[in-house]
């Protein structure tokens, strides 16, 4: 079957903010560090374009793999089959 759309397809209301939480975001979320191991949730930060993931994965939670420059490298269980994400750290919540 052929795809139809692009990867923000039909997310208006989940990437959307809430009038009072728009504007810049603070540089501590930006630029944090997260060790090995760390377990964290993805959440989405809409402002911030680089490094987002596929809008299935919203509210999934996984462990930090490794650092990949900016970026890290997430592992969740999609079902019963682990999935390997690339996330910028201004999309990830420490649990």
């Amino acid at each position: 079957m052929k795809r139809i759309g692009r990867s923000r397809r039909k997310t208006r209301s989940t990437y959307s903010k809430h009038f009072r939480t728009k504007g810049k975001i603070s540089l501590t979320k930006y630029f944090q560090t997260l060790k090995e191991g760390d377990k964290v949730l993805l959440q989405v930060e809409p402002s911030i374009h680089s490094g987002l993931y596929d809008p299935k994965y919203i509210g999934k939670s996984g462990t930090i793999k490794r650092r990949n420059g900016r970026c890290y490298e997430v592992t969740i269980m999609d079902r019963k089959k682990e999935k390997l994400l690339i996330v910028h750290p201004v999309h990830l919540r420490r649990q």
